[in-house]
């Protein structure tokens, strides 16, 4: 080809035995786009370099056009890097039987609001809420998307145009701008900080009740930083005491929610969802793909009175939880009733995984490759759990002459592998890496240090 003239027509593209097999594949409109923008591309580079390109490279222009189209740009990854709540990654892994639940309940019908037992409309409500109850031996539980749509709900349901006290060393920032001030002032709370940064004493808020009449105690646990040194806080038991006798409510945004110990695993300890309804919080609330180790939700737990009234506000259906993450949630609340969370939960198997077997997985993995080194190092929680907390690990440790371009081949393997940078050495930590995925990881690391 030598000038624009000789640019086949879209009529005659679409007569070419490979067209017309991506039409078969992709659908005609589809493929029409892919061709009429190879051409206009053409027809642009010409205006600068004159070229024309061969039959064959336009043709193999549209094709990658349709390929970057109808290619899903959420997809799985290997996640190498030891960071086991990796916000970036899409957080908590689900178990095997939360999968097949989304599985069934997706592709068929269900009873999500529909009483099987009356014959007439039911509430998608009490499917999690009965298993939750159960669990947490409390009175009621509603599941809204996420944590903070628990928290603007629980602020503009109890507390619009009223004022809730919050120690200032408790005015968090959770990643992606989530704003504790900033969430108060959108629900129509208003904002009364008490104490200073760093010491707050019950006093504070007692003055701070006796002042004036405000709607409840927000306690927020630090769940991604730490304050040291000279500090104080009053328990939250102390809270539940004077929010009791000033006859508002306490609700303690948990955060991550956990519901096991982590200081049996090594790991410093986290609040529990028990430990704050025994000392006498009203509202307990906490994401499910943190700890719980579950699919995004926010979980509110507490007094049936108070739950009920959330239930009727206006923003509960806004941020209700769909059958998805209903099925999905059920699925993982089942594994801590039948006592097999550290078997079934992808995290807690991680949380809980022994160091012998992870040596024995890194030094497998260096076998395997015939190259790398074997070394100790450190896994974290992440996902704004556990700010500092470690646990120990083997990886293994490649060093690179390139590490940038070495973890770019990573990334852009199929499937994509996400692995830590350590000065000069690329890191894989076992911990993280599902078994089922090793075979895959083992491909792309030679993929990446043969290339």
């Amino acid at each position: 080809m030598s000038s624009l003239r000789s640019l086949p027509s879209v009529d005659q593209l679409l007569q070419n035995p490979a067209v017309i097999s991506w039409i078969n594949e992709y659908g005609r409109p589809l493929t029409l786009d892919a061709l009429r923008q190879a051409l206009d591309k053409v027809r642009e580079g010409y205006r600068t370099s004159k070229d024309i390109p061969s039959l064959e490279k336009l043709l193999e222009h549209a094709h990658d056009l349709l390929m970057l189209w109808v290619s899903p740009s959420l997809q799985p990854v290997i996640n190498a890097t030891g960071v086991i709540l990796h916000t970036n990654l899409g957080r908590a892994p689900l178990s095997l039987s939360a999968f097949r639940a989304i599985q069934i309940i997706s592709t068929e019908y269900s009873n999500l609001e529909y009483d099987l037992a009356a014959g007439k409309r039911g509430s998608r409500l009490a499917h999690a809420e009965t298993l939750l109850t159960r669990l947490t031996h409390t009175e009621a539980a509603l599941v809204v998307n996420n944590n903070a749509a628990a928290v603007l709900l629980i602020l503009s349901a109890l507390a619009r145009r009223r004022s809730v006290i919050i120690a200032r060393s408790q005015l968090v920032e959770i990643g992606g701008g989530f704003r504790i001030p900033d969430v108060m002032k959108q629900s129509g709370a208003r904002l009364l900080e008490v104490g200073t940064t760093n010491r707050v004493h019950l006093s504070d808020y007692q003055t701070t009740i006796d002042e004036g009449s405000p709607a409840l105690i927000l306690h927020t646990h630090r769940s991604n930083f730490r304050i040291t040194g000279f500090t104080s806080e009053p328990a939250l038991s102390e809270l539940a005491g004077i929010a009791m006798q000033a006859g508002i409510p306490l609700v303690d945004d948990l955060g991550s929610g956990a519901l096991l110990d982590t200081g049996q695993y090594g790991l410093g300890h986290e609040p529990t969802v028990s430990e704050s309804l025994d000392a006498g919080a009203d509202l307990v609330c906490f994401s499910g793909d943190k700890l719980l180790g579950g699919p995004q939700a926010g979980i509110i737990i507490g007094k049936a009175e108070l739950i009920a009234r959330l239930k009727k506000h206006p923003l509960a259906r806004a941020v209700r939880a769909d059958k998805l993450c209903l099925a999905a949630l059920s699925a993982t609340l089942l594994h801590y009733l039948k006592d097999e969370a550290t078997c079934e939960i992808p995290i807690w198997r991680m949380i809980s995984m022994s160091i012998d077997v992870i040596q024995q997985r890194a030094d497998h993995w260096a076998d395997s490759l015939g190259f790398g080194t074997v070394i100790e190092s450190e896994s974290t929680v992440g996902g704004g759990s556990l700010p500092g907390e470690t646990l120990p690990t083997y990886v293994l440790s490649l060093p690179v002459r390139s590490p940038n371009r070495t973890m770019e081949l990573l990334r852009t393997n199929q499937p994509p592998v996400i692995a830590r940078l350590d000065m000069d050495k690329v890191i894989f930590d076992p911990r993280t890496v599902m078994p089922e995925q090793e075979n895959d990881l083992l491909a792309a690391i030679r993929s990446a240090f043969i290339k």
